[in-house]
């Protein structure tokens, strides 16, 4: 059925793109306020070079430009950058829901459209995905092949449970899943080629298993989300920083190259003051010499007349008195040179050569400044990011939180963060539901000291001063489900595999089984003592006990059997302090938290240091006593009032 009128007029008017003149495709707004295909503006972009030129988007409509936020991008990737206009998508959503509606009130049954003829459908096979008449509809629940098809009405036919035929056998549907083949069947394809297999289940069966499995994942992809993003801002701090600092370096670079340029000019000063000096003093010379020849030439034309008048004077007695003057001398010529003058070492000729080479030499050699360049190290790891933080204190706490250890577990797909409270006698989880931070407690008769994961969704945890080790079901809220009673106190715990722990007391580690009897206890290792409080204990991951023990300031990798691998006492400078809190990593490290030194210490898996991966400031409230680290590679460091969350970012 075609869409009404005033349907019509809203898609015509409101709907279309005036471009290609077809409902809307990821309708996208202009700063202008008119709307267009995203691929419509791509295309219109391509045709205008001037507007690849400015780097901007005129609107084919009014001319309007609209600034592309980053034009760097290739052109193809303008249009995408424009915010999209949800107001418009959800018109053409609705509209389309609309029309789809009144078509399928209008459905003809499609086995009669192939018989020529023109029935109202009423029900929908999804398996056959054909529209049914009433009589169709009677013919289809007694064949053979289709008596067990689900029918729905046709308006709810979007909602149906989605229906997989087998791709060998076509009329049937695929209800089994072979574990063993990693293969999807139908009942047929069950019978014929998977009767030998032994782990084939119905897909409603595994319903709760690929649920768990699929939130897990979830959350896996959320922790690496978690890590992109604060990877992401890094990247973006360190964008805006390098901006900042090549402003600097341009500011620095002119700032010296124009001080070298006064440099410079101040040389030339030097050499056109001296030119200047050298040069007056030189025409000072020779206008001392224009003015010296041209008083003896006064004196020679004097002295020429004088000899004249002599000479044609008729009285011979001045011509004698003439002759007499210069025969005595009384008429030599004298010295009128400048004495002054002539003490001066005179100037002959005024030449400048320029030092070319060694100017252009100098200017080559001239360092202006260098720069230092840092590269990351791609073989270290680099240090952790804390980017969660959760308060240890709940509702209906009588005493300030005293967090001693700390677990994760992966419950459902939901993080839960299980720790014990020393001060409040209590086992506390925490978690996200329904995007809500929440919180469990349960209550024991005496404060909690050791705790292990024992499964992906329970703990245990040995409560020393009753001699108890109770376990604990974790839904993520916290069920008390068994207790256990010990012959010893016991302080720290660590599940080694289904039918055994190790347990800690002092100076020794038991091995336990499961209803707490004493298998073997370390206590010496070559007539030595091993421990002295082995308060803290986890497993590696080749099922190899690591003992902290703050006592005698080591760290000690036993097999279960109770044979000393190593140990790790280091001295001087390197000394444990307080270790506590000890944890591996999926790739085998060792994380050791010395509550002395405030410090994180990363171990190789056969007991060397790596280095002090982190330090914890000494000004935080409380004092570090465990650390664990999850399989997505995220930190959790547990302290006396709080649980820190922290996260590597390569």
């Amino acid at each position: 059925m075609a869409a009404t009128g005033l349907e019509k007029k809203v898609k015509d008017n409101f709907l279309t793109c005036s471009i290609c003149f077809e409902m809307y495709t990821g309708p996208c707004t202009l700063r202008c306020d008119h709307t267009f295909c995203r691929k419509c503006v791509t295309s219109y972009i391509q045709t205008r070079p001037d507007a690849v030129q400015s780097k901007t988007i005129p609107c084919p409509s009014c001319r309007q430009d609209t600034k592309v936020p980053d034009p760097s991008r290739p052109v193809e990737e303008w249009a995408g950058q424009i915010k999209a206009s949800i107001v418009i998508q959800g018109l053409i959503d609705t509209y389309r829901f609309e029309v789809a509606v009144q078509e399928t009130s209008g459905t003809c049954c499609t086995i009669c459209q192939k018989l020529g003829e023109t029935m109202q459908g009423v029900l929908w096979c999804a398996e056959c995905q054909v529209a049914l008449c009433d009589q169709c509809v009677k013919i289809h629940r007694v064949a053979p092949n289709s008596l067990n098809h689900d029918l729905c009405d046709l308006a709810s036919r979007s909602k149906i449970k989605r229906r997989i035929t087998c791709t060998e056998h076509k009329s049937n549907r695929v209800q089994f899943h072979c574990q063993d083949c990693g293969k999807a069947a139908c009942q047929t394809c069950y019978i014929i080629y998977h009767r030998a297999c032994k782990t084939v289940a119905t897909i409603e069966s595994m319903k709760p298993v690929m649920k768990t499995t699929l939130m897990e994942k979830r959350l896996g992809m959320e922790k690496k989300l978690k890590v992109r993003s604060k990877k992401l801002g890094i990247s973006n701090e360190k964008l805006q920083n390098s901006s900042r600092v090549t402003e600097a370096a341009v500011r620095n670079i002119r700032l010296i190259s124009q001080k070298a340029i006064d440099k410079i000019k101040e040389k030339e000063k030097q050499l056109l003051d001296e030119l200047n000096n050298i040069s007056q003093t030189y025409a000072r010379q020779l206008q001392a010499d224009v003015e010296l020849e041209e008083i003896e030439m006064q004196m020679y034309r004097q002295h020429c007349e004088f000899i004249d008048q002599a000479l044609v004077s008729d009285c011979e007695m001045e011509l004698y008195e003439a002759y007499q003057a210069w025969e005595s001398g009384a008429a030599e010529m004298e010295d009128v040179s400048d004495t002054e003058t002539a003490d001066t070492r005179r100037i002959d000729e005024i030449m400048f050569t320029p030092d070319t080479l060694k100017v252009l030499k100098a200017i080559d050699n001239l360092q202006l400044g260098k720069f230092d360049v840092t590269h990351e190290d791609q073989g270290t790891c680099p240090s952790p990011i804390m980017v969660d933080m959760i308060d240890g204190k709940v509702a209906g706490d009588e005493q300030k939180p005293d967090l001693l250890k700390v677990t994760v577990l992966v419950v459902d797909g939901v993080q839960t963060c299980v720790v014990m409270d020393y001060a409040n006698k209590c086992v506390k989880s925490y978690f996200i539901r329904n995007n809500d931070s929440c919180h469990s407690k349960l209550r024991l008769l005496n404060p909690p000291n050791g705790m292990t994961q024992l499964n992906k969704n329970q703990v245990m945890v040995a409560v020393s001063d009753s001699r108890q080790i109770v376990t604990i079901e974790v839904t993520p809220d916290l069920v008390l489900l068994s207790t256990i009673t010990t012959r010893s106190k016991y302080y720290s715990l660590a599940f080694l595999n289904p039918s055994s722990i190790a347990a800690g007391r002092w100076k020794c580690v038991d091995i336990l089984d499961m209803t707490g009897h004493v298998l073997r206890s370390v206590t010496t290792y070559n007539d030595f003592a091993l421990f002295s409080s082995p308060d803290y204990l986890c497993v590696n991951n080749k099922g190899n006990v690591l003992v902290s023990d703050c006592g005698i300031k080591s760290v000690t990798c036993l097999t279960p059997e109770g044979a000393v691998i190593w140990t790790y006492t280091p001295t001087e400078d390197g000394a444990l302090c307080f270790p506590c809190g000890i944890t591996t990593t999926s790739t085998g490290d060792i994380l050791l938290a010395d509550r002395g030194t405030h410090k994180v210490i990363q171990l190789t898996e056969s007991g060397d240091f790596v280095r002090e991966l982190l330090t914890i400031k000494e000004d935080d409230e409380g004092i570090t006593w465990d650390i664990f680290s999850d399989k997505y590679g995220f930190l959790f460091l547990c302290a006396s009032t709080e649980v820190k969350e922290y996260m590597f970012v390569w």
